[in-house]
């Protein structure tokens, strides 16, 4: 794998009893590119997403994947060091993934725990630069004021600032966010998608964004990979995304709004 890239997936299929959910998919993301993985529901997009990091195994065979020069999973077996791999890469969940009675720096510290001794963690004394580091990233996601408040009392939005900010404080070199936006208002899901966009041009993280909203996947990203029936359909940039061709992802009955923005 090049060093240049942050993930690297060839052959990869997966299958749920009788349906192949991945289908020989192959994708290369490079470092500091934002790319969003687009589709209909079942498309397999989230699967893939899933299997990039290992929380997915993929079937046995010629599949195999990488992220920052580390192996993920091979031949329907995930890394024994697939632990150390996922140190280096943030996840972010469709619903936070935050514990609802501790608070927004609580969460925040979680993503320190890898670099902290297990009995601080479980008792809450971090050291002095690890919450420092903590509030330094709730205060760059714009929600520093509510670190004292339990992730539970936080509107949608400011719960899901407060789960990138954890990916900072882990120190991730890349992000995957499976539907970030998808539970939030329209205001909430641009600051969302702003902080992501943030974090690839002036961090240069590599991010991969799974998306049902088509309008965020051509105002945020670069490159779009678009699936269908387990299978990449469309892998290139925003302006080759034409009417024509999401008309063939998600069938004819698609709403014009999908539309707007979009060019003939």
């Amino acid at each position: 794998m090049s060093a240049e890239l942050a993930f690297e997936a060839r052959d990869v299929s997966k299958t749920y009893g009788e349906r192949r959910a991945l289908d020989g998919v192959s994708l290369r993301v490079e470092r500091g590119e934002m790319i969003a993985l687009i589709g209909p529901s079942g498309s397999g997009k989230s699967t893939l997403l899933r299997a990039l990091i290992g929380l997915a195994p993929i079937d046995p065979g010629p599949g195999r994947i990488e992220a920052l020069g580390l192996p993920v999973q091979a031949g329907g077996r995930v890394s024994d060091d697939i632990r150390g791999v996922r140190a280096r890469i943030g996840f972010i969940f469709q619903q936070f993934n935050l514990v609802g009675r501790l608070t927004l720096f609580s969460n925040a510290m979680v993503g320190a725990l890898a670099r902290t001794p297990g009995w601080r963690g479980l008792l809450g004394i971090w050291p002095t630069e690890e919450k420092a580091r903590a509030m330094a990233a709730l205060a760059r996601m714009g929600v520093a004021e509510y670190a004292g408040q339990r992730a539970a009392t936080l509107s949608g939005g400011q719960q899901q600032r407060g789960a990138i900010a954890r990916t900072l404080v882990q120190g991730a070199e890349a992000i995957l966010a499976d539907e970030p936006v998808a539970s939030l208002d329209p205001v909430s899901a641009r600051r969302v998608m702003e902080a992501l966009q943030e974090l690839n041009r002036k961090d240069g993280m590599a991010v991969v964004i799974t998306l049902h909203h088509v309008d965020y996947a051509l105002r945020y990203c670069r490159r779009i990979v678009a699936l269908q029936a387990g299978r990449v359909v469309y892998d290139g940039p925003v302006a080759g995304l034409d009417r024509k061709l999401l008309i063939e992802v998600y069938g004819p009955e698609i709403e014009d709004a999908l539309f707007e923005g979009v060019s003939e």
